[in-house]
């Protein structure tokens, strides 16, 4: 897979105050006269490609260059490739909602990867990279009327002198090639390309219907019988082969009908709590990392197409270090030594307890409905505190009020479920509504036996009745004092608003590079444009979202992002959220 280019490089945008790059005016003609003025330009100083900026007439498609780099080192060129989606074949039965169209730009733009590897010999040509979830990409955008992909190329040089030949044969061959072949639709070879494109907008449908499903049946996840939820390794999202597929409990077996699967059974998991038990490396982890991920679509052939989740479900745990800001985390930790005010909590080093307890009651405060936790991933001191430890140390000396306590009222005074993979202790079967048993990738519905384990096996219980309402807080605008901002994405993992740093590595539903970099950009958008000491934070997360459904993730360029963005994924708002909770200088009025 060809890198991406412009993943982690800083952004050099001045937030809402534009860029430091001056338009240059631009040149329209045929592609011919593209490929002629690059080999003109051979042996020229680099700056001199500036002057093919324009639009230029390819026949079945135009070619947009919009920016070009300054240097051989600077990050590549700007492309967009346009063309009528009648004119490349695409059939109407794909183009009719927003959801096909979104399917379809995901689609191209995974036909333009492989199109590369066949038709771009030189390596100067790039796409974004994609992994198993159908996302909305700045990249592709596709409307009744227009199609549009975005990529970049390296404009070729020797040292800082322009290699024209080279060029004209990237503007001749590699692109026209790529582009056509992205295209095609029409040809004698395009009838199977034609179908595995209805099987991506119909994998996203079925989706789409059973997410659906959930919130009318009032169910907060469902796994497809025959599902494949393992993956090959650690470091790949790929489906492994020959995996135990999924069969769901009979006690738990439903069916729900698909527009394009037709009738599907499967488990469906019902609002409270569910635990899910087992022995090491018999699929616990495995069946929640699939639920994690099933707030995404995925592609046909990933096994997880009908694995759905409530699409605001939220994976926490513990993270070391990570800052909290003015958060009430009182129902969890309460009369610190010192006397400290737990119901607006700020910290700029947070211990693994404290980070966890504040992420659950920041997803509360998000509107998530369903927590997603995994016991290897948590603080044991969160989660549990058993008798001979209660009764060593006694109630009024410790501080923290383990989940297990308070798991049973989030659930029925919030509404805010909860899905925990539990392999070290027996407590929270007192408090599952059902408990999963994964056997060698078999998963059992043992809700019965755990009952009469707990009844022969009793445990004092020390539940929490209720759980407050969590408070709107509300940001103050913060700029970041620097220069010349900054403004950076890196990987999944990381973002850099001008001095401050963001870990996001405990935010797991983070899947792609894109998705941190429209974070970044609407990071920097809402702390220094929108947050003015009135607006609460869900009601920023609000505009942004109505933003990028109103200009999808182009409307970022009112943020500083670069115009034509074509690295960008439309993140979450409850992960948005979950950024800003972790922004060290963000402060509340």
């Amino acid at each position: 897979m060809s890198p991406r280019p412009d993943s982690s490089r800083p952004q050099h945008g001045h937030g809402p105050r534009g860029h430091d790059e001056r338009p240059l005016r631009r040149r329209s003609g045929s592609d011919q006269d593209l490929i002629a003025d690059l080999r003109r330009l051979d042996g020229r100083n680099y700056g001199a490609y500036k002057s093919v900026t324009g639009d230029w007439d390819y026949g079945d498609f135009s070619l947009a260059i919009d920016r070009v780099q300054s240097d051989p080192y600077a990050p590549p060129s700007s492309l967009r490739a346009i063309a009528d989606p009648h004119t490349m074949g695409l059939p109407a039965d794909c183009l009719a909602t927003p959801d096909q169209r979104l399917a379809v730009a995901d689609f191209l733009v995974r036909a333009f990867h492989d199109a590369l590897v066949g038709y771009a010999t030189s390596g100067d040509v790039h796409v974004v990279r994609v992994g198993q979830e159908v996302l909305q990409r700045s990249a592709c955008t596709v409307t009744p009327e227009r199609v549009e992909i975005r990529f970049q190329v390296r404009m070729p040089a020797r040292g800082r002198t322009i290699q024209g030949g080279a060029a004209a044969r990237i503007f001749d061959l590699d692109v026209p090639d790529t582009v056509m072949a992205t295209f095609d639709f029409v040809s004698e070879d395009a009838a199977g390309r034609v179908e595995a494109l209805r099987s991506h907008v119909h994998a996203l449908e079925d989706h789409r219907a059973l997410q659906e499903a959930l919130t009318r049946r009032g169910w907060i996840a469902f796994v497809a019988d025959g599902a494949v939820l393992a993956r090959r390794s650690g470091i790949s999202q790929k489906p492994m082969e020959d995996a135990v597929a999924f069969s769901s409990p009979e006690s738990l077996r439903r069916e729900v009908d698909l527009p394009h699967a037709g009738t599907v059974t499967g488990m469906a998991l019902e609002p409270g709590v569910t635990v899910i038990v087992g022995g090491g490396y018999h699929g616990k982890s495995t069946l929640l990392g699939a639920l994690q991920r099933g707030v995404y679509p995925h592609v046909p052939g990933d096994g997880r197409e009908l694995v759905a989740t409530l699409p605001d479900a939220m994976k926490v745990r513990a993270a070391d270090g990570r800052a909290v800001t003015g958060v009430d985390v009182s129902a969890f930790i309460n009369h610190l030594p010192g006397g400290a005010d737990t119901t607006h909590f700020s910290t700029e080093n947070a211990s693994g307890s404290t980070s966890q307890a504040a992420s659950v009651v920041e997803a509360v405060e998000l509107g998530c409905p369903l927590l997603l936790i995994d016991e290897d991933t948590s603080a044991t001191n969160l989660l549990i505190r058993d008798a001979r430890m209660r009764e060593l140390v006694h109630a009024d000396k410790e501080p923290i009020t383990p989940l297990v306590d308070r798991i049973g009222g989030l659930a029925r005074e919030r509404g805010v479920s909860t899905v925990m993979v539990m392999g070290g202790s027996g407590d929270y079967l007192d408090v599952a509504d059902r408990v999963l048993m994964l056997d060698t990738y078999r998963c059992l519905d043992v809700t019965g036996r755990a009952r009469e384990v707990c009844a022969a096996m009793p445990r004092e219980r020390s539940d929490v009745e209720g759980f407050d309402e969590v408070g709107a807080r509300t940001p103050l605008r913060a700029r970041g004092g620097a220069e010349r901002p900054r403004t950076k994405a890196s990987g999944v993992d990381q973002v850099v608003l001008d001095r401050q740093t963001v870990d996001l590595s405990d935010v797991e539903q983070v899947v792609d590079p894109g998705q941190t970099e429209a974070i970044a950009w609407a990071m920097r958008g809402l702390l220094e444009d929108v947050f003015d000491g009135h607006t609460t934070l869900a009601e920023g997360l609000g505009r942004v979202e109505a933003l990028v459904r109103e200009q999808g993730l182009d409307g970022l360029t009112r943020y500083g992002a670069r115009q034509y963005p074509a690295f960008l994924a439309r993140p979450r708002s409850v992960d948005l959220g979950a950024a800003l909770n972790r922004y060290r200088a963000l402060r509340l009025a």
